[in-house]
């Protein structure tokens, strides 16, 4: 992500530059406030507009992405026209002369093969029609040109080339950050699947053997059971959001546990200490649950005694700490490098690498996992996560239908 916002920047200082050129055309000394010289104040107004047609752009390139930001871009440039294309046609057309449309796009063939700029001279017999000549700007994403802004105006300018290649760069930086917001949401959403596809069989199995085994001997029981299955299943495939609170993945780790309970009996004791002011937190969706599941599954691995998991969330300042601890076989912490790195997928081990992944695409390298174990020790898990994290929020609270 850094290598994006250094290319952003890098792309802003020259937009800067168009703004100080239209700043000297456009703006007026008088009655400018606290907002300094007219090159000062025409920065200002550059930077405003620029975050107005940001978000748009930020969802791809679309029709109505580009119609919503068409004109904010063409008010960049201070032009009479303004279009932008894809590669196959004009997605919207901003300003005057817009029977120039046929036109521009047979203009636009060696451009969108070449990916460089080039500007034309229009032919038009309308006697009033001030758009007698166009820029062309290729937007590329990745090396790939995907389309072109195209400024029209009333004559060449060398200057103008210059804004619309500028602006044009800022335009495909955006797309760049849309192309990433997406590739982000598939490989969660590819996660998710993975994690999904994890939900062990044996545990479907041996849940609904508990319960059948309840079914003669202690209907009420089984009834319970039956509804702890439900809305375990139904959490753990629901499709939408990608980021939960922590009381929903609490709620779904209580459902989990219960039917571990249902199997295990006095075997699995599991204690919770839960600071109500960290409930609300969101955090990636199917967090907790595997780490839980990796204690219950590690915690009884070869011992014929009880277990003991104890799950904590701490209110932390700006953080909420969330500890899950077991007293069970541990892992060789060289093994568990390995896991953690992609280099070895044991058991159990796809959702700790998974979670740890997640985490550090969410909210940095300064979160993730910390693992403490050694073989024979059990294992203490630790998750750190941010109260609030741009861009972060759940998709709200699931109920029981």
């Amino acid at each position: 992500m850094s290598g994006f916002l250094a290319g952003l920047c890098v792309a802003i200082l020259p937009l800067l530059a168009a703004g100080f050129w239209l700043g000297r055309r456009t703006a007026r000394p008088q009655n400018l406030g606290d907002l300094g010289t007219p090159v000062e104040h025409a920065t200002f107004e550059t930077l405003h507009t620029a975050s107005l047609a940001a978000p748009p752009l930020r969802a791809g390139l679309t029709e109505e992405t580009a119609r919503k930001s068409a004109r904010r871009l063409r008010s960049l440039l201070g032009t009479d026209a303004l279009c932008l294309t894809d590669e196959k046609d004009v997605l919207v057309w901003d300003g005057v002369g817009g029977h120039h449309r046929t036109e521009i796009m047979q203009l636009l063939a060696g451009p969108l093969e070449s990916g460089r700029g080039e500007a034309f001279p229009l032919t038009c017999s309308a006697p009033d029609c001030p758009v007698r000549w166009a820029v062309v700007a290729p937007l590329t994403v990745d090396d790939r040109v995907h389309g072109a802004l195209v400024a029209c105006a009333p004559r060449e300018s060398a200057v103008l080339v210059r804004a619309a290649g500028e602006v044009a760069r800022w335009v495909s930086v955006q797309l760049e950050l849309a192309d990433l917001d997406r590739s982000r949401t598939r490989l969660i959403e590819a996660e998710i699947k993975a994690l999904r596809a994890q939900i062990s069989p044996h545990f479907i199995f041996n849940s609904l053997a508990v319960i059948a085994s309840f079914v003669r001997t202690d209907p009420e029981r089984a009834r319970e059971l039956l509804l702890e299955f439900a809305d375990f299943t139904r959490y753990s495939f629901r499709r939408h959001g990608d980021f939960t609170t922590l009381a929903d993945e609490l709620h779904a780790i209580d459902h989990y546990l219960a039917l571990v309970r249902a199997r295990f009996g006095d075997r699995l004791s599991v204690t919770l200490q839960i600071a109500p002011e960290v409930l609300p937190v969101a955090l990636p969706f199917l967090c907790l649950q595997p780490l839980v599941e990796n204690a219950v599954k590690h915690g009884l691995e070869g011992k014929a005694d009880k277990c003991q998991i104890q799950i904590t969330a701490q209110d932390a300042g700006a953080e909420a700490l969330v500890v899950i601890e077991d007293d069970g076989a541990g892992m060789d912490p060289v093994l568990l490098r390995r896991i953690l790195a992609g280099e070895d997928s044991p058991s159990g081990g796809i959702g700790l690498s998974n979670v740890d992944d997640r985490l550090r695409q969410v909210y940095g390298d300064n979160y993730g996992l910390v693992i403490e174990t050694a073989l024979g020790a059990g294992m203490k898990v630790t998750a750190r996560l941010p109260k609030y994290q741009p861009g972060v929020h759940s998709a709200g609270r699931l109920t029981r239908e």
